[in-house]
C-alpha cells in the first residue's frame, strides 16, 4: 500500500473509532494571538512576495492560505532535503530532511508577512506540536518556517519571541526558523487537494475546520475565493 493510501486508510480507521482530533491551533491557545510587534510594512505599490513554511500536511495548509486576502497562489511541495528526494513516496519516509511545505505567493501592498505568519499560527496548524500535526508524525510534518531574507528571519523570530513570552500555548513553540534553500512543487495530485476532495475524512476531520476558523476569527483576511 502506498503511504498516501495508507493516510487516508489510517483516517478512516480513526473516524470509525472516534479518535480524530482535528489540528487546529487556535484550539489550542491560551490566550488570542496577537498581531505581530516587529513586521514588514505594506508595500506602496503591488509588488509579489514569497513565503515558505510548513505545519503538517500540506493539504489544510495550502488550502488556509488560498483563502487569505492577498496571497496570489498557494502551492503544495517540499523543502529542506536534495531535488532528488523531493517526491512524496520517499518524503513520507521521514528520512529525507524534506518537510510537506506551502510555497505563497502574496501581494505586499494587500498583505504583510508578519499578518501571514499570525494565521499560520493562529489557525493553520498548532506549533507546540513537535514532529507532528493531527494524526501524521514524523519530521516530514514540521512546524518550520523557511525564510528568504533577513527581514523574514527577523519578523519570524520576532515574533514567535513574543508569542512565546507572552504565553499565547500553554507549551513553547517548536517551530523552526531556517534559511530556505529550495522549494520543490509536489505532484499535480496534492495540489488544490482540500478543494478537489471536499468530502475526503481527512480532510473533513483535519482541514475544513481550519478554514472556518480562518473565516471565524480573520473576517477582514478571508476570502471565499
Amino acid at each position: 500500500m502506498s503511504s498516501f493510501s495508507a493516510r487516508c486508510s489510517a483516517l478512516l480507521l480513526m473516524v470509525t473509532l472516534g479518535a480524530v482530533i482535528a489540528c487546529n491551533a487556535g484550539e489550542r491557545a491560551a490566550v488570542p494571538i496577537p498581531p505581530p510587534a516587529v513586521d514588514a510594512a505594506l508595500a506602496s505599490a503591488k509588488s509579489q512576495q514569497t513565503a515558505v513554511i510548513s505545519g503538517g500536511c500540506f493539504w489544510g495548509v495550502q488550502a488556509v492560505f488560498q483563502h487569505v486576502k492577498g496571497v496570489i497562489s498557494a502551492t503544495s511541495g517540499y523543502s529542506g532535503g536534495a531535488a532528488n528526494t523531493a517526491e512524496y513516496e520517499r518524503v513520507s519516509n521521514g528520512d529525507t530532511g524534506h518537510a510537506e511545505s506551502v510555497k505563497i505567493v502574496y501581494d505586499s501592498s494587500r498583505i504583510t508577512y508578519g499578518q501571514l505568519l499570525r494565521v499560520f499560527f493562529s489557525v493553520a496548524h498548532d506549533p507546540t506540536e513537535l514532529n507532528r500535526q493531527g494524526p501524521d508524525t514524523g519530521s516530514q510534518y514540521r512546524s518550520s518556517i523557511f525564510y528568504a531574507s533577513d527581514e523574514q528571519k527577523r519578523v519570524a523570530e520576532a515574533y514567535i519571541a513574543q508569542l512565546d513570552q507572552a504565553k499565547v500555548f500553554p507549551r513553547p513553540i517548536v517551530t523552526q526558523v531556517v534559511p530556505l534553500k529550495a522549494f520543490y512543487p509536489a505532484e499535480a495530485y496534492h495540489q488544490d487537494y482540500a478543494a478537489l476532495h471536499p468530502d475526503n475524512p481527512y480532510i473533513v476531520y483535519n482541514d475544513a475546520p481550519k478554514v472556518a476558523h480562518l473565516r471565524q476569527e480573520f473576517p477582514d483576511l478571508y476570502t471565499g475565493k
